[in-house]
């Protein structure tokens, strides 16, 4: 194993990675199953108004959804170039912070989420810091959007992502029962849900680059747009459509209400 393989997310310098790569997440990052949201917010809806600090919000894909659900949403987001590529939703208010110092008082959130955000957490500052937030029975949720590999389409396009890529494709929940199971969390369920992403070539473009796996530029970047090109030509339908498949993994828990202190 690699020096690179062993080195966990949180160290690999999250923050800077994801630098000027806003306008393409914005633009074009899948959103999240309706069922998933459902789960989350199951039983909580005689909480009014419910609120909720999401975590890594990234442009606010997520903080959105829950927005629309009618939660208040403080998204923590550590990326000024994230922040300010947000659409505005007047029940989520961005804030700069990070996951194991999130800025917000005690026990003052009845949900914490992370979406596609996790992995690039120290575990144990983080959930240190969800279980100083939280209120008494309060929720955590992490949520990922996972390539389904055994989709044809989707199959080809990991692999060129893994061809064009200079870190390794991490296992990216590998550990969150564990993690979370250490922390004052309890009833801990995980929930896999199905999603598609229908993308023309722009879109599934932008979609790559977007990832911070992926080179900004140069030989390696020309060539992985071409190969795009030569897959999307191949399996796009006559409105020049293709279909990127997500397995959607849940991971729910609820804070068991005592101290880490």
């Amino acid at each position: 194993m690699s020096d690179l393989e062993e080195t966990p997310p949180y160290a690999r310098n999250p923050l800077r990675r994801f630098c000027h790569r806003a306008p393409d997440y914005a633009k074009y990052r899948p959103s999240y199953p309706a069922a998933a949201i459902d789960v989350i917010l199951e039983g909580m809806e005689t909480q009014s108004p419910i609120v909720a600090a999401d975590v890594g919000a990234g442009t606010g894909i997520s903080s959105r959804l829950l927005a629309e659900r009618g939660v208040r949403v403080l998204a923590i987001e550590p990326n000024a170039d994230m922040r300010q590529a947000a659409a505005p939703h007047p029940l989520v208010e961005f804030r700069e912070g990070t996951a194991e110092a999130t800025g917000l008082h005690d026990a003052s959130v009845d949900l914490v989420t992370c979406f596609q955000s996790f992995h690039w957490f120290n575990p144990e500052p983080t959930l240190l810091e969800f279980n100083r937030i939280l209120k008494p029975s309060g929720r955590v949720a992490a949520v990922w959007n996972n390539w389904d590999k055994n989709d044809k389409f989707t199959g080809h396009y990991i692999q060129l992502i893994q061809t064009a890529s200079n870190y390794p494709q991490d296992d990216k929940h590998r550990t969150t029962v564990e993690s979370l199971a250490s922390y004052h969390l309890i009833d801990i369920k995980q929930c896999v849900f199905t999603y598609t992403q229908d993308v023309d070539l722009t879109r599934l473009i932008g979609l790559t680059k977007s990832h911070s796996i992926i080179p900004r530029s140069g030989e390696v970047l020309q060539q992985l747009i071409f190969d795009l090109q030569q897959l999307h030509a191949q399996f796009c339908d006559e409105h020049g459509m293709v279909s990127l498949l997500y397995s959607t993994s849940l991971f729910l828990a609820k804070q068991s209400g005592k101290s880490s202190k």
